[in-house]
């Protein structure tokens, strides 16, 4: 007999089906009615890299390590936007732990220079800088200027819009002014590149997906023209998201797996994948935007993502894209393609449904 728990998140999850991001399923056939690349300015409100159909509003609950609920079509790889931005942070870590992230307070220029810090304002920036948001990187990486995210306002940022996206923003010193910017997102994962020298696909699947047990198809593809040649190889540098096309195609229990990493303190079946350290620290306010980690959302006294722990720490991508990790209760939520309109209801539903109450 179902139990008043179980019939509650039956609740919350038949919401969550009821509620589907209102985008095309067929992004190819409807181009218009996808995608957040229509509020650019011209000319960089267009694709650069590949999209692809995409399933329905999906996802899955686990509490305890243990799946106990799921919807839609939880084995399907759909691209996850900037859920990516996530992936960038676990690739950094698992650096960390190989030696070739020592300090992530060193000057990027100082370790791969060469690569587009090495002007006088982008000199100072540290990995610190590029995983908290607060880089103010000044420069354009793959044909995309940082100016075209400038005053970019997303849906969890509390703050009051500054000015027009794409507006003439001054450029503050690094470390000291957070804005949610693709650009230098993907500066980040051109740096990772150069760290790894290897497609940092490959990285993430033989580090983290391949010990965790992921069971379904992994795709992290660049836009069309971000290739570049490293060690007599040509090789892509992937962006952090799917502002433009491109970015991280992989399932919601694919994704419940890296959330559940995070919630083991990066260790897996008794083996470390994560530095615990590392893990911890990504889950630390940023002191200039406290509502943010490292390229993680946090829930500063709850209020942010009301329902959930003031502990809790979120991956948001648009489009409806959530993993959402509660060490309060245990669990690791993901959603796909849900109305964001609709999330803070699913949220409070579901943890109340966890709790029991």
């Amino acid at each position: 007999m179902p139990t008043p728990a179980s019939q509650a998140l039956a609740v919350a999850t038949a919401f969550a089906e009821a509620h589907e991001k209102p985008w095309t399923r067929d992004p190819l056939r409807e181009p218009e009615r996808f995608g957040v690349h229509h509020d650019d300015p011209p000319p960089w409100n267009r694709l650069r890299g590949p999209v692809h159909e995409r399933g329905p509003c999906s996802g899955v609950v686990w509490q305890h390590g243990v799946e106990i609920a799921s919807w839609g079509q939880p084995g399907r790889s759909d691209q996850t936007f900037s859920v990516a931005k996530t992936c960038l942070a676990l690739l950094a870590g698992v650096a960390q732990a190989r030696g070739m992230l020592p300090d992530v307070d060193r000057p990027v220029a100082a370790q791969l220079p060469g690569i587009g810090f090495d002007t006088p304002h982008n000199a100072p920036i540290t990995w610190r800088h590029l995983l908290e948001q607060t880089s103010e990187w000044e420069g354009s990486c793959f044909g995309l200027p940082d100016q075209v995210d400038r005053w970019r306002k997303v849906a969890h940022d509390p703050r009051p819009t500054g000015g027009p996206k794409g507006g003439p923003r001054p450029l503050q010193a690094p470390g000291t002014y957070w804005e949610y910017n693709d650009v230098r997102i993907n500066q980040l994962s051109l740096a990772l590149l150069h760290l790894f020298r290897e497609p940092l696909q490959h990285v993430m699947q033989e580090a983290l997906l391949q010990p965790l047990g992921a069971q379904d198809t992994f795709r992290w593809e660049s836009y069309d023209d971000a290739w570049i040649a490293l060690d007599g190889r040509r090789l892509p540098s992937v962006p952090g998201g799917t502002h433009w096309g491109g970015g991280v195609s992989v399932s919601a229990r694919d994704l419940a797996r890296l959330g559940q990493l995070l919630l083991d303190g990066g260790t897996h079946q008794g083996r470390v994948l994560l530095p615990a350290d590392w893990v911890r620290r990504m889950g630390q306010p940023n002191a200039i935007a406290p509502f943010y980690g490292w390229l993680v959302w946090l829930n500063p006294g709850g209020r942010l993502f009301k329902g959930a722990s003031a502990s809790a720490m979120f991956m948001q991508g648009a489009g409806g894209h959530m993993v959402w990790v509660e060490p309060e209760l245990q669990a690791v939520v993901v959603t796909r393609w849900l109305d964001p309109a609709h999330q803070a209801s699913f949220i409070a539903m579901t943890a109340r449904a966890l709790r029991g109450s």
